[in-house]
Formats: C-alpha cells, sequence, structure tokens
C-alpha cells in the first residue's frame, strides 16, 4: 500500500469517527501522553543554568523518541493507518468549532464557554462577535495544524514524520513561550515547530482563499496581512479565511487579564461575525479537506502507474 493511499484511508477514517469519547476517555490519547512526556521534562529539567541548551537537547530526544515509535508501527500492517486516523484531527476541529456556533445560538454565555474550549485568550468578557472570530480564527490555525501539517508530513515521510511533527507541535503548545519561565528552555521546539510549519500554512492560505480569489492582489494582500501577525505562520491561513468570509480577524484581545492590541487581519472586512459565518467557516474547511483527499487519491494512483 502506498503512502498517499494509506494517507487516504486515514483522511476517511477519521472523517468518519473522529475521535470517539468512549475510547479516549478509557485510554491516553497519543497527544496527552506526549504532553505528559514534554511536562515532566519541562519540570525535571527547566531549572538552573543553560537552559536553552538543554531545552535543544529536549527537541532531539522528542524527534528520536516519536520517530522511533512511529517507525515501529509502520512495521505492523493497517495500524499505520489507524494511527495517522488519530493524529489528523479534522472531523474532531470541525465539532468544536461549530460547538461555538452552536453555544451562541443559545446564549452568549454558552458561546463564551464553548469557544473557551479551543483559544487561549481570555473570554468572560467577550461579546458575540469576539467569540465568532476566535472561534473562525481557530478553525483556519488549527486546520493548518492539525490537518495540513499532519498530510503534509505524512505524505513526505510516512508515520515517523508524523510522529515527529505532532510530538514538535504538542511542545511548541506547552512550552514554546516567550515568558521568563519558558523563554530559553522552549526555544527550539518553537523555533522547529515555525520551520515544520513553514510550507503548511502557505499551502493552508492556498486551500482556504476564496474560490477564484488567486489573484497577485488578494495573494499579495494576505501576504501583508501575514507579515504584521504575530506568529510567522499563523497569519497565512487566518488571512485566506478572513477574506473567504468578509471578516476582520485577529485584532485586540486580553490575555490573563491585559490587553493586547494586535493588528488586524483583514482589516477592512466586517468586524460583526456572527454564528452563520463559523457555520461558513466549517464549510470552507470541509471543501479545503476534499481537495486534499482528492490529491492524497491522485497520487496513490500516480504511485501505483511509476511502480507498474
Amino acid at each position: 500500500m502506498t503512502t498517499a493511499f494509506t494517507l487516504f484511508c486515514a483522511m476517511i477514517l477519521d472523517a468518519m469517527f473522529g475521535e470517539p469519547k468512549w475510547l479516549w476517555s478509557r485510554l491516553p490519547h497519543p497527544a496527552v501522553l506526549m504532553g505528559r512526556l514534554i511536562n515532566w521534562a519541562d519540570t525535571r529539567y527547566n531549572t538552573g543554568a543553560r537552559r536553552k541548551a538543554k531545552g535543544i537537547v529536549l527537541l532531539i530526544v522528542l524527534v528520536s523518541i516519536s520517530g522511533a515509535i512511529g517507525a515501529l508501527i509502520a512495521t505492523v500492517p493497517y495500524l499505520d493507518i489507524i494511527a495517522a486516523a488519530i493524529l489528523i484531527a479534522h472531523r474532531s476541529l470541525i465539532q468544536h468549532v461549530k460547538a461555538v456556533a452552536t453555544g451562541l445560538e443559545s446564549s452568549l454565555q454558552d458561546g463564551r464557554h464553548a469557544v473557551a474550549m479551543i483559544v487561549g485568550r481570555d473570554t468572560q468578557e467577550m461579546d458575540a462577535s469576539a467569540v465568532a472570530r476566535g472561534a473562525i480564527e481557530s478553525a483556519a490555525e488549527n486546520f493548518s495544524d492539525g490537518v495540513v501539517a499532519p498530510v503534509f508530513w505524512f505524505l513526505i515521510g510516512g508515520l515517523p514524520a508524523l510522529m515527529i511533527y505532532k510530538m514538535v507541535n504538542t511542545a511548541d503548545s506547552m512550552i514554546g513561550y516567550l515568558t521568563p519561565k519558558h523563554a530559553d528552555f522552549g526555544w527550539a521546539s518553537a523555533r522547529f515547530d515555525d520551520l515544520l510549519n513553514l510550507i503548511p500554512a502557505r499551502l493552508t492560505m492556498l486551500l482556504l482563499l476564496p474560490l477564484g480569489g488567486h489573484s497577485f492582489a488578494t495573494l499579495r494582500a494576505v501576504a501583508k496581512d501575514a507579515s504584521r501577525h504575530r506568529s510567522p505562520n499563523a497569519g497565512w491561513p487566518e488571512a485566506a479565511l478572513s477574506r473567504s468570509l468578509d471578516v476582520a480577524l485577529s485584532g485586540p484581545r486580553a490575555y490573563h487579564g491585559e490587553m493586547q492590541h494586535y493588528d488586524w487581519v483583514n482589516e477592512t472586512g466586517r468586524k460583526q461575525a456572527q454564528p452563520s459565518d463559523i457555520h461558513v467557516a466549517c464549510q470552507r474547511l470541509w471543501f479545503a479537506w476534499g481537495v486534499l483527499l482528492l490529491a492524497s487519491l491522485i497520487l496513490s494512483f500516480w504511485s501505483v502507474f511509476l511502480l507498474a
């Protein structure tokens, strides 16, 4: 079975079943196990001097462990399909984003509670538009990190590459912050995660642009917004999805009680986002997922043709 066809099967499996609660309420999810390992290392080694050097060593160890486990799993027939399906989180992303729209349609408080599950900013004082924008931003960024990047790296290097990506991405989300505690220890993980997401973020941008909106002017506007974003990669999918919906994203928000005056992405777009915009965003994500699925199927046939 070719790598591309294995990916095709994994994407179908994820779309059908997602992350069933009956399973992950009984067993620890692989991402949870990765998080426990990283948290242990953070507690044990993020102390004293030479924290940047320790963080570099940790990254090397994490990459080695995850790559080796991925290679071992890949030796068992069909197990790589299941593993890849678990690590490609498209259905669960859609479910979490849609939950925000459903919550908002019920009450602002329900919307705030739902969006708090997928964003790291303060949500207690968010109005309905801010809640909707937060859900859309999370949809764009996590589609890049949770779907496109895993698909890309699986095609490049199979399950070992996908496992390495997920481990590094998890490390970045836990220790890759510019805080006094993690600025040095998480430096290597954050920079390597930026590198691993460099191409996938731009591929996501192309997938999420408005249909027929791949003109030079649009691409230039997206690139301008992306360069102003606080993240070297997240701005690309956000700028693309914001134009698909004609909604302004990013902008001011509060973290731990402190207001951060971030630049707007697609500043001329509507700032009054609604639950309907979230639903349209999910439709765009499914369309982009379909393009990836079709590409994996074409690549699988092409690989068979080359090997024939």
